[in-house]
Order: C-alpha cells, then sequence, then structure tokens
C-alpha cells in the first residue's frame, strides 16, 4: 500500500509539473529584445562552492503595450556549480540581440524566452511502475489470504 500510495504522489507531481510547463507551448511566439544578460554568482553559505545562476531582462510589445520580464522559463532552474552551464545558456541570450518570447494571452504581462517541455510526462512512467508493483504485491497478499480462509 505503501508502494501505491508514494508512486501515485509522484506520478501526480509530475502530471501537474507537465500541465504547468506546458502551458506555455500553446502561448504566441512575440519578438523581444533581450536588454541584459549576466551571470549572477554567489555561495549560498559562506562554507558552499560558488552557485551561479543566469539573469535575463528582456522587453516586448503586445497590443502597444511595452512589457519587461525576467523569466526563462515557468520552472527557473537552480543554481549550478558549474560557470560553463550558467555561460552556455547566458550566450543563447546576448545583450541587444532579438529573440522570441512566449506570452500568456491571458495575461500579456507573463512570458518565459523557454517555452516548458514534455520531460514530465516522458517520466511519468516511473512513479506508475511503483504503482503497478504496490498493486501486484497486493493482490498477491490477498489471494493467499483468501486461499488460506478458503483451502479449497
Amino acid at each position: 500500500v505503501v508502494l501505491i500510495i508514494a508512486g501515485s504522489f509522484f506520478a501526480w507531481r509530475l502530471w501537474l509539473s507537465y500541465q504547468k510547463t506546458s502551458v506555455s507551448r500553446s502561448w504566441p511566439a512575440i519578438p523581444c529584445q533581450i536588454e541584459s544578460s549576466r551571470i549572477v554568482s554567489e555561495r549560498p553559505t559562506p562554507a558552499s562552492a560558488l552557485a551561479h545562476r543566469v539573469e535575463i531582462r528582456y522587453r516586448y510589445q503586445i497590443e502597444g503595450v511595452p512589457h519587461v520580464s525576467t523569466r526563462i522559463r515557468h520552472v527557473e532552474a537552480a543554481p549550478t556549480a558549474h560557470r560553463d552551464v550558467a555561460l552556455a545558456v547566458q550566450q543563447q541570450f546576448p545583450p541587444g540581440s532579438e529573440r522570441v518570447c512566449y506570452v500568456n494571452p491571458a495575461d500579456h504581462a507573463e512570458s518565459v524566452l523557454i517555452p516548458g517541455t514534455r520531460a514530465a510526462l516522458y517520466s511519468i512512467w516511473f512513479p506508475l511502475l511503483f504503482v503497478a508493483g504496490g498493486i501486484g504485491m497486493l493482490r498477491g497478499a490477498l489471494r493467499r489470504r483468501q486461499e488460506t480462509i478458503n483451502p479449497l
């Protein structure tokens, strides 16, 4: 039963993540201009290694109204200890470059540079294995119990 509950919980979380991030795949693509792009390096604690994250600021206009945003993805990536990883993201969006951002049609102030992926949906099979395994074990245990009660 614990496997069924745990597997169901993680499958549900992956499904929610998929729904949250995939919504931006249907948002209209709008031209935008990258105003600034930089890597911020900081130590989360005095004893920890440097963590690097990318900060990007871009401007777009929709229905004649200018907007500014800093969101790269729906779910922002955690800071990385590898500066080269952050640098690779930063180099995709050099200052002054024209790019495409995806704007929420219901709220034009919400936008992302990289639309959501289907990665969570592609991974949902793994916790479902635990659900299936838990159901199999539960059925086996109930069948043995039934055979013990009715030994015909």
